[in-house]
């Protein structure tokens, strides 16, 4: 996820300062939300956790990571959940995925009903290494990072990503200018 990110963000939101933390798992991730958030004492900063919800409830699993962000006095954090996990998202745009392995045939991946919703897809990892083989996790998403397109993914879970980082760069840019007047 932070090598995705850390590839993705700067293409669409160029200015934008972030730092991602990565956590060794859900569960190290859940126990430091409250400590971090807490902790963090540098103004005007924003928040976004993301994970994969791994076959769970998407829905549960937000209420349960916004619950830990309110433990940690921020209820100010964007939560988002990527269903079921980050590889969802590269099934959600299948130029991407032809662009970004070299190979056209993917394209018609989103022809068929079975990805036609890739965030109900069980396993995208396992899916992804099917139709790519020798797909490694971390290159992979460095590739995928460069190719997709802010509009063009069929993913929810991504498009809910996308309009949350939108919202909150408005937010940050605003706070930003309002700074600078005073």
């Amino acid at each position: 996820m932070k090598v995705f990110l850390e590839e993705f963000l700067p293409r669409f939101f160029p200015g934008l300062e972030f730092l991602c933390i990565p956590h060794e798992g859900r569960h190290d991730l859940e126990k430091s939300i409250p400590r971090k958030l807490r902790s963090w004492r540098e103004p005007g900063v924003r928040f976004l956790i993301l994970r994969d919800n791994d076959g769970g409830d998407c829905r549960a699993i937000k209420e349960h990571l916004t619950s830990l962000c309110l433990e940690g006095r921020r209820d100010d954090a964007l939560v988002r959940i990527a269903c079921q996990e980050l590889e969802a998202w590269y099934l959600g745009e299948p130029d991407a995925l032809a662009t970004a392995f070299s190979r056209d045939e993917l394209r018609a991946v989103g022809n068929g009903a079975r990805y036609r919703d890739p965030d109900s897809v069980v396993k995208p990892s396992a899916e992804i290494e099917r139709l790519v083989p020798g797909f490694q996790k971390v290159s992979g998403a460095r590739q995928m990072a460069r190719h997709l397109s802010l509009d063009g993914n069929r993913s929810r879970s991504f498009q809910a990503l996308i309009r949350g980082i939108e919202r909150e760069a408005v937010a940050i840019s605003r706070s930003s200018a309002c700074g600078e007047e005073s």
